[in-house]
């Protein structure tokens, strides 16, 4: 069992990581690229003349291609992380009498993008590279709260059996967004906010279709080696 769970973990986080990579270089990494220039001072949007405009247009992601690397080994690894979690949860449901299939390990992907992305982003949407944030560490242990609390909730409504548990997953839903996320105290930045707005709707859709596609790769090497 724990040989199958490792394999099979291994097998859908280098999957879902390179699938990862490669749609982050095409949708979102020349974004990254151009809040640096805002970053760095190299463009500015809000001009000492009063001027709200600046061109726009990023660099070349073959500029540098060695600065790639690292970014798309570490999405290797962090799914491979998350694939290890989400198969010892399908192998957990499996013994609980819970059939898996293809489609189902979809919405298992779907569920965990809900968890580890769409729920903290309702109170700390994707930041681009110029753009200020609160504290980190208040943003580390809500963006932990949110996650706790929204998969614990899922878990609750996928597995639970009367109207109490039902309730206690709406709650517990609901728990971290009305503690609310850390805020600023006003609004600054550098960068435009058209391009960081793309920024985060761009982050989002690829890390949905990322957890979908890891969804989906862990119900079938799972599948494949029970078979096997």
């Amino acid at each position: 069992m724990l040989k199958h769970i490792l394999t099979s973990a291994v097998f859908a986080g280098i999957a879902a990581g390179v699938f990862a990579a490669i749609i982050n270089l095409w949708a979102v990494i020349p974004m990254v690229m151009e809040g640096e220039l805002y970053e760095s001072g190299a463009r500015v949007h809000f001009a000492s003349d009063g001027s709200p405009q600046s061109d726009a247009g990023s660099p070349s992601v073959l500029e540098e291609p060695s600065r790639h690397i690292l970014p798309a080994a570490f999405s290797v690894v962090t799914f491979t992380g998350y694939a290890f979690l989400m198969i010892a949860g399908m192998a957990l449901a499996e013994r609980y009498g819970r059939s898996l299939s293809l489609r189902q390990g979809l919405i298992w992907g779907l569920c965990g993008f809900i968890t580890f992305q769409l729920a903290p982003a309702m109170g700390m949407p994707p930041q681009l590279p110029a753009t200020p944030g609160p504290e980190v560490g208040a943003r580390q242990l809500w963006w932990l709260m949110t996650v706790v609390c929204t998969g614990a909730a899922l878990g609750l409504i996928a597995f639970g059996r009367n109207a109490i548990t039902a309730l206690g997953a709406m709650a517990l839903l609901f728990v971290p967004h009305i503690y609310g996320a850390p805020r600023l105290d006003t609004y600054f930045g550098f960068a435009a906010p058209e391009l960081a707005a793309h920024f985060a709707g761009a982050s989002l859709a690829a890390t949905a279709l990322t957890w979908t596609a890891l969804g989906g790769a862990c119900a079938w090497f799972w599948l494949k080696l029970q078979r096997d």
